[in-house]
């Protein structure tokens, strides 16, 4: 078990927030097959603190997904504190402070990854968020601005002298955005200082794998980002895994029918969502062209559902291995 402050998290492995992805249907399935938390998408300040209900509404849920970290990104304090205020009332266990997205729109203007070139201002964040909130506060960062700049283990510190109850680690700098290999090494090195949690994050690719990471650095947890999509299996114990494409096409509709419910409209908009999570489902299996093209193409959910029930596949598919574009994960489309 891992405490963060007052919160009690059953289970070391974990589905890791993602822009566009790690919305509530995908985190309710998630935790179905043993995520041991959720962190909802990152949310603008700017937005919470405007009002903007789209955004605000990123952090809707349901209680099956607790325990639930708020996760949230600005540059200004006064208005990360004033947002942490107004979404505290929503119900989040934790609210985490966003320092890890390397996108230039949000990075560059002194938000997520941002903040490690400015680590006074985030222990401002985290000092003010603490002591206006009663929940507990964490954080997401990276190891550095870049190769040059690897301050960890200062940033780790500052964090710490604020109050934060829970870091987590990408083992990337924000120069590499999603590129190269995930430093492990000083994941590890800086749980062998902190003080409070810390969660591994960068390149886990089985349950298996997260297990060695968690033995072989120390880590209070682990969390899988882009092999989990379209891969919920990846978060159940023993190395469960897809047994065929009768139990894969069941997930595949019960998260669509989720996104159905969780995004109500009348031009199938959850339907449009779900075309990211489908192409995942289906990666490593002889799956007709011709028919998923159809899938892909369908702007009807009663269309997709015929055309998915109707499909057949009797080979067997190759050992699932998850790949994404990292414009899947690419934080802009939430700007807009």
């Amino acid at each position: 078990m891992v405490r963060v402050g007052n919160v009690n998290i059953e289970g070391n492995i974990a589905l890791s927030p993602m822009a566009g992805i790690s919305d509530s249907p995908y985190r309710q399935i998630a935790r179905s097959f043993g995520s041991a938390f959720s962190y909802t998408e990152f949310v603008s300040t700017d937005q919470i603190c405007l009002g903007n209900q789209k955004s605000i509404d990123m952090f809707r849920f349901r209680e099956m997904e607790r325990p639930i970290f708020f996760q949230i990104f600005g540059s200004e304090l006064h208005k990360v504190i004033e947002a942490a205020r107004r979404i505290e009332p929503l119900g989040p266990d934790v609210i985490d402070l966003n320092m890890g997205c390397s996108v230039a729109k949000v990075s560059h203007n002194g938000s997520g990854a941002g903040l490690l070139k400015n680590l006074r201002l985030a222990s401002k964040m985290i000092e003010g968020i603490r002591k206006n909130v009663s929940v507990p506060v964490s954080a997401k960062i990276r190891l550095g601005w870049d190769q040059e700049s690897l301050n960890f283990r200062d940033t780790v510190s500052a964090l710490q002298d604020s109050g934060v109850s829970a870091i987590s680690v990408h083992g990337r700098t924000k120069s590499m955005g999603y590129t190269g290999v995930a430093n492990w090494d000083a994941i590890g090195e800086i749980k062998s200082f902190a003080k409070v949690p810390i969660f591994g994050n960068g390149d886990i690719s089985s349950f298996a794998d997260a297990e060695k990471k968690i033995s072989k650095y120390g880590v209070d947890l682990a969390l899988i980002g882009r092999k989990a999509i379209g891969n919920p299996w990846i978060f159940s114990k023993g190395e469960k895994t897809k047994q065929g494409f009768t139990e894969i096409k069941k997930v595949i509709l019960k998260h669509l029918f989720s996104m159905d419910e969780f995004y109500p409209s009348k031009d199938e908009y959850a339907l449009i969502l779900f075309r990211k999570h489908f192409v995942r489902y289906i990666e490593g299996l002889s799956f007709p062209e011709k028919m998923k093209r159809d899938l892909l193409q369908s702007s009807s959910i009663n269309h997709f559902v015929e055309l998915l029930e109707a499909t057949e596949l009797e080979t067997q598919f190759e050992k699932f291995g998850i790949g994404i574009d990292d414009e899947i994960l690419n934080c802009e489309s939430f700007l807009a």
